[in-house]
Parts: structure tokens; sequence; C-alpha cells
């Protein structure tokens, strides 16, 4: 590998070139991609387990993204001067990338894969979160890990009328419009963002004009692959036998059907267990050909059935799972006051997803303090979510909150943060806090 073909520049809007570079760091990962925007360098790395275990049925994908506090030439300022539990802004950027590079591996990969990426160098002006997801994506793209195709990632903000590729910090806080966007050469897969009460016209105008740099970057990276990738690993994607697929719709079929019209949740889960225990019965029985199934192959078989079945029902029947026509809402609740003691609470019931919200009113000793690469910083509003394991009937784990609790609460916080009304009119901190009771639908949008 030549010098020259160890790095690539993709040159977008205004000026920013992004350098993608390989060869150098990290050389025993299965992928590794050193991008730089300014002076800004992150590290991303992809590696995979050599085999996938036949018990899971899923992909079992890791990501995690750290910002080090010595790429600002600064230590935390706490007690402990190293790095520990991923801040709030480090597992939001984790979730980006895992809901952009999810989508790109192939059915029937099961192999652990771990993407970890790494913000070395900060120059207080390209923001590493998205340059995160693009060197993720160079990582994958350059290892024989089984990768679709490349993707990219921006950020649009928009500033007198003017759309603008990856803002800076300051332009960021001046922007009408916060809008991550990553995609394919091809299509968009994830759309996160906010604005300030911007018509739907503009909005799509933005995608377009992200779209439009995304193309560059994945087709610099798909000419990158051709020129230095490794030869994908394909062997190691399984498929699921045209008998093992048929053995399944022959026993589960007319069950499933008549199990997909139950309307309540629990009853229709139920019935979806016996089936399920029963096909696995049947078809994985010790008098029955050895090996003949692996079980994993009819759990994927069971999931494909259902899903197509639910598919076929809503398409030519108008009819969803739950019993609604295409064009019914789910009947909608609101109680406030239920809780006496507290500054203000609702509850709100969506068909079988419910939320207690409770707002809590301070002073500004009660802002939430938060320390990142920009230096330390204060939040006057913040929104909480909590997801217990009895909201879906479930045992499980109880303690601090997991990624997914973390990411539903920023969404719904994002959403209200437009009305807030000034500091200088309400001087008050506010608390939310989003206590889901029952969930059968978007719990995030129900808070």
């Amino acid at each position: 590998m030549t010098q020259q073909e160890q790095k690539i520049a993709v040159d977008l809007d205004g000026g920013k070139t992004l350098v993608f570079e390989t060869g150098k760091i990290a050389r025993q990962a299965h992928g590794s991609v050193l991008l730089h925007l300014g002076e800004t360098t992150l590290l991303a790395t992809a590696c995979r387990s050599n085999k996938a275990s036949e018990e899971i049925d899923f992909f079992p994908l890791r990501v995690d993204y750290q910002e080090k506090f010595s790429s600002v030439g600064r230590t935390l300022s706490g007690f402990i001067k190293r790095e520990g539990r991923p801040t709030q802004k480090e597992i939001l950027t984790s979730r980006f990338i895992d809901r952009s590079i999810r989508p790109l591996f192939p059915d029937g990969y099961f192999n652990e894969v771990q993407i970890l990426s790494y913000v070395y160098s900060y120059d207080g002006l390209h923001i590493p979160d998205v340059l995160a997801i693009c060197a993720a994506s160079a990582a994958l793209t350059l290892s024989d890990i089984p990768f679709l195709k490349p993707i990219g990632a921006v950020r649009i903000g928009l500033l007198d009328e003017n759309f603008i590729i990856n803002p800076n910090p300051e332009e960021l806080k001046k922007s009408q419009l916060d809008l991550i966007l990553s995609g394919t050469e091809d299509a968009l897969l994830m759309i996160e963002g906010s604005c300030d009460f911007l018509t739907e016209e503009i909005i799509l105008k933005a995608a377009e004009f992200g779209h439009a740099a995304i193309r560059k970057i994945c087709q610099a990276l798909s000419g990158w692959q051709a020129k230095i990738g490794k030869p994908k690993n394909l062997g190691s994607v399984s498929q699921i036998s045209q008998e093992a697929l048929e053995a399944v719709r022959k026993h589960s079929e007319k069950d499933l059907n008549e199990a997909l019209r139950i309307k309540e949740k629990k009853l229709r889960e139920e019935h979806f267990s016996k089936i399920k225990t029963s096909l696995f019965e049947e078809l994985l029985a010790e008098e029955k050909e050895a090996g003949k199934f692996l079980k994993r192959d009819l759990e994927i078989a069971f999931k494909n059935l259902s899903s197509a079945l639910m598919r076929k029902m809503i398409l030519e029947e108008n009819r969803r799972i739950d019993g609604r026509a295409l064009d019914e809402i789910r009947p909608i609740s609101i109680e406030t006051s239920l809780f006496p003691r507290t500054h203000g609470n609702a509850v709100f019931t969506r068909g079988e997803t419910q939320a207690i919200a409770v707002c809590t009113l301070g002073s500004t000793a009660m802002v939430e303090r938060y320390e990142d690469l920009h230096g330390e910083g204060e939040s006057r509003f913040y929104l909480q979510y909590f997801f217990p394991p009895f909201s879906v009937g479930e045992v499980g784990r109880s303690g601090p909150p997991g990624r997914r609790e973390i990411g539903h609460g920023k969404l719904a916080e994002k959403a209200l943060k437009a009305i807030l009304p000034d500091m200088a009119d309400f001087p008050y901190v506010i608390r939310m806090e989003s206590n889901i009771t029952e969930s059968n639908g978007s719990s995030s949008m129900a808070s």
C-alpha cells in the first residue's frame, strides 16, 4: 500500500475537507481509520469475533464513543482525573453511530462486532459527533466485516436563510436548525435533530442539501474500498434453508394469522409464545433427525413469517395489529393533578402506552451541571426518562439509566425546548420526569 493510497480527502461545502487515513494506527484491528477535519482528529476501529454463537438470533453490535479531555489540553475538573462513565453526549453519539450503521449489515450475520471511536484532538470548531459516524463507516468499509456499503454523515445548520454543512459551535448557537443526517449514496438512513418552528419544506430542502454532501463521502469511501479494502468475509453470513422456512410456515401460518388479530398486546404475546413453543417441540424433538434444524434458524424464520403476515394484513385488509384502521389513532386520555405534593403532574395514556410526567421547579441551584470538551456548562431545563421493566410486564434490570433511557429522554427534551419561556420571564430551573408505566407504542413521543 503506497503512502498516497493510505489517505483520501473529501471536499465539502464551506472549505471543509475530510481527510481519512489508514495503515498507521491500530493495525491489528480488522479495520481502523483516522479522520481529520481542521485540527480535530478521531480514531475509529472495527473488530469482529471469529465465530458466531449458535445460541443467538440477533446481530450483537457494540458501539462506544469517547471524548478524551486531553484532546483540548485539559483534565476533568473533579477528583477523579480519568475518563469513566460515559457522558450523556458520548452515549447519544454512540447511539447515532449504532443507528446509522446497524441496517447495513446483512441478515444472517451473527458475529459480534465492536466499534470503538475516540476523539484524540479537538480544535473547538469541528464538532466530532458526525465525524465519528463517518470514521466508523470508513473502518468497516476497509475491513473484511460484511458491511454492505459505506455511509456518510453531516450536520446541517441554518443561518440567514443559508444552509451550513457541519457548523461550528458558535454558528450552531445562532442556527435555527440542528439536523444530523446519515445515509448511503442512495438514501438517508437516520434523521435526528431539532429546529425553531421551521416549515416542512425547509426541512426537506435541508435533507436534500445534506444528502448531496453524504453522496460525496460515500463515493470517496467506495473508491477507497475498491483500491485497498479487504475482501468481505461473506462466508460468515448464514443462510436459512428453504426447508426450515417451509417447515415453520407449514406449522405456524394458520395459528399466527389468528394471533395477529388479537387486539390486546399481552394476550397476543401469550398466543405467540404458545405457537413458538409448539414449533420447537415439534421440529427440535429428540426423535426427529438430529441436527436437521438449528433453533436460531427456526427463531428467525418464525420472526420473518410473523412480519410477512402482519404486512400482508395491513396492505390487503387496511387493518393494523391492534385492530385499528390505517387512519385511526389510539384512544387518548389525559389526567392532571393526580399527585397532590408535586409542582405539576399529568398522566398521559394512549392505547396501551402510558406516561406519568412530573414537573419540578427550582432556583438556579438546581441546574444540571455538565462538563465536555468545550468546558463546564449548565442546563436550566432537562427531561429525564424512566422505563422500568414492569411497563412491558417483564422482570428486568433496575438501576442507573441505560442508553435507551438517555436517548429517549433527550428526544422528548428537544421537542419541548422550543416552547420554554425566557429566563427573564420565568426565572426557574425546570426538571421534567417521564415515568413510563405502560408501553405498546412510542413512549418517547408520549413523554
